[in-house]
């Protein structure tokens, strides 16, 4: 059976999200409640997986653009798989070796999973790009998000009744399914629009890979554009990490959830994912429907309403005392300007060293976690969850005056 490469990319993309919606809708009740890690630790756990990608993410992204995008692609998918499948096992494995405690292990598991990420980060959408073209990304990302957030709601349900079972399982589950989707893809994942770089005569292959790396650092330097979004990715790097990491606890230990029934906090967690996922379909379904998403312009436009939108969601969520409606409005900015932004930086990037730019791009969104988390983590530690919220609303504001600075040029 041949499936095309919009297929294969509809459906890798549906089982990430189906595998990511299982693990990481309950991960703070596994976490927090069943680990014990205090929000210290999980800022170390967050900055573990991305200085992780900070350190391989140049090296992979030119794996992909030397050799080829679709094997590094299969490895990231199977170096996933055994990092999730290592947090699903730990009530095996804790205290299996001699001082190294469960939260060692979950570090151990975030080497792995940083590494994996940055096999996959750059080469899957400069794949698919080399596949069908420029001209359709834009719709083919949008696309591909809508089945990102109909797998999100599957995750979901399968997540809370998995994690009331008992709390390792999403993470069990979601790491079978990274395996069987590294085999699927060696199954049916061609590479036909991807041609290798020339190699010089007699050349290593670290000299290649050296060669592919300062080609695109070339290609940086001297398209300004690249360099406005490197630093919006430094910036969204780092108000990224305080709230990804902190939101749950915010919600456990500062908000709460009404004493309803018998409805759990696992149940609550998959309630409100749900709503977030469904307001984001409805969401990208519009944008699809009524916005030209191939236009440079719109998605320059739409990026800059929404990281507006965004900053005002968050200021919200860290002051109002009910803050359900501003997370259900993060979730659907999320769902929105993550499409839009791919398909501004793919649309500015050489197809040669697309992998390579696009994990130059992913390294910088790396380091302002790795550097912005510790510090937002430590306001939270001093002060409160909420500040360190509020902190991360305030590191987005240079972002609005680089989208302000892009749409005076055009």
């Amino acid at each position: 059976m041949v499936m095309n490469a919009t297929h294969v990319y509809m459906t890798k993309r549906f089982a990430t999200s189906l595998a990511n919606a299982t693990m990481f809708t309950t991960y703070a009740l596994y976490y927090i409640a069943a680990l014990g890690l205090n929000p210290f630790e999980l800022l170390l756990v967050g900055m573990v997986l991305e200085l992780s990608v900070l350190l391989f993410e140049g090296v992979t992204g030119v794996v992909a653009d030397t050799y080829s995008r679709r094997l590094s692609v299969i490895i990231g998918m199977f170096l996933l798989g055994t990092a999730f499948v290592l947090q699903g096992i730990l009530p095996a494995i804790d205290g299996v070796l001699p001082f190294v405690s469960a939260f060692m292990w979950v570090l151990v598991a975030q080497v792995f999973f940083g590494v994996g990420d940055t096999f996959v980060s750059g080469a899957d959408t400069a794949w698919i790009a080399d596949e069908v073209g420029e001209e359709k990304l834009g719709s083919i990302f949008m696309r591909a998000k809508r089945y990102s957030l109909l797998a999100n709601m599957l995750g979901i349900g399968l997540s809370v009744w998995l994690s009331t079972l008992a709390p390792n399982l999403p993470y069990l589950v979601g790491g079978l399914i990274y395996l069987g989707l590294g085999v699927f893809l060696i199954l049916f994942m061609q590479e036909t629009g991807f041609t290798p770089r020339e190699r010089e005569r007699g050349a290593s292959h670290w000299r290649e890979m050296a060669q592919t790396w300062l080609s695109g650092a070339h290609v940086i330097r001297r398209q300004p554009i690249l360099l406005l979004i490197l630093l919006v990715t430094l910036f969204t790097g780092a108000a990224s990490e305080g709230y990804d990491r902190l939101r749950e606890a915010h919600l456990i230990s500062e908000i709460g959830f009404p004493q309803l029934a018998d409805i759990s906090m696992a149940m609550w967690f998959g309630i409100i994912a749900a709503l977030s996922s469904l307001l984001g379909l409805f969401a990208v379904s519009f944008a699809e429907k009524r916005l030209d998403v191939n236009n440079g312009r719109v998605v320059i436009v739409g990026m800059f309403v929404l990281t507006a939108l965004k900053i005002a969601a968050l200021i919200s969520f860290a002051m109002a005392p009910d803050a359900l409606a501003a997370l259900l409005l993060i979730g659907a900015i999320e769902s929105l300007i993550n499409p839009l932004y791919d398909t501004w930086l793919n649309l500015n990037i050489e197809s040669s060293v697309r992998a390579t730019v696009l994990s130059m791009m992913s390294q910088s969104n790396a380091f302002g976690q790795t550097a912005g988390g510790p510090a937002v983590g430590w306001i939270g530690n001093r002060l409160s969850i909420r500040a360190s919220l509020l902190t991360a609303a305030l590191l987005l504001l240079p972002i609005l005056a680089v989208f302000g600075r892009v749409l005076r040029r055009r």
